[in-house]
């Protein structure tokens, strides 16, 4: 990799979902255009998508935890909203003990089904970052992997043009300089920055210019994060955007692309520094 060569991340969310989206992954990840995928060890597809999943090589493809917090009360059935998680966490109302246990039981599924530690660990809807949230998960990753912890996706914004900027503004506002923060002090490595937020609408076209900025944007270390699939799961909001963003991705061409520097996808377990 030469010196003007960026290494960014694309992660595909939401590995576990549904089988369509599993299926995107491991084409996705076949073909070279994802070097990450999070998995979501409670829901439905998840058991039998990680004994594909942890056949594929380590080098080519992190694998990590994408915790969630706000899963359907009933297999299929709708997620609940934030805002509840989001006021119980502010105001420091959450049941800490049971918020342990769950990041706990989430990391242990993982283990138990890819028979590794999480290369990464990011969060659903992204609430790895809340308050207690990300004060437990980090306490829980120095517990465990004090020699060698996963890395953590920061959600500081990249370059963002039109409505995904203030998005992305106000995810990052939820807790991500803390959450950097505390990982600094813990030494444990963190992403740069991340791309990829939008509000799931437009059409084929729009999402080809979108992805075509955010390769523009990116530096080393940052995370794109995308969520493809195959098909749509019944009741998803996001089924038409999760198609359209799997069509666009299937044709994407990094080696066309030179600007200030070549993009390489690489995972970034191989390539961000670790803190001293």
């Amino acid at each position: 990799m030469t010196e003007a060569t960026r290494c960014l991340c694309i992660c595909a969310d939401d590995f576990g979902m549904s089988a369509g989206i599993n299926s995107a992954v491991f084409d996705l990840a076949e073909q070279g255009k994802i070097s990450a995928t999070s998995g979501m060890v409670r829901r439905d597809a998840w058991e039998e998508g990680a004994k594909v999943l942890k056949l594929i090589d380590p080098v080519r493809l992190d694998v990590g935890l994408h915790l969630d917090l706000t899963r359907p009360a009933l297999a299929g059935g709708p997620e609940p909203g934030l805002l509840g998680l989001l006021a119980r966490t502010y105001t420091r109302t959450v049941f800490a003990p049971g918020l342990r246990a769950d990041i706990r039981d989430q990391l242990t599924r993982f283990e138990d089904a890819m028979g590794r530690a999480p290369a990464f660990v990011d969060g659903h809807r992204h609430v790895h970052q809340f308050p207690v949230v990300r004060e437990l998960l980090v306490e829980e990753i120095v517990r465990r992997y004090a020699a060698s912890p996963p890395w953590i996706r920061n959600t500081a914004p990249g370059a963002q043009h039109g409505p995904g900027r203030l998005k992305a503004r106000v995810i990052h506002a939820l807790g991500g300089a803390r959450l950097a923060a505390l990982a600094a002090q813990r030494g444990i490595p963190m992403s740069s920055r991340l791309l990829g937020v939008y509000d799931f609408s437009g059409d084929m076209q729009r999402h080809e210019q979108r992805l075509s900025e955010w390769l523009s944007a990116c530096r080393t270390g940052d995370v794109l994060m995308c969520h493809p699939s195959a098909g749509i799961l019944p009741g998803d909001p996001h089924g038409g955007a999760r198609l359209r963003e799997y069509a666009v991705l299937r044709g994407l061409v990094l080696a066309a692309r030179t600007g200030s520097g070549g993009i390489a996808l690489a995972p970034l377990s191989r390539c961000l520094p670790r803190p001293s």
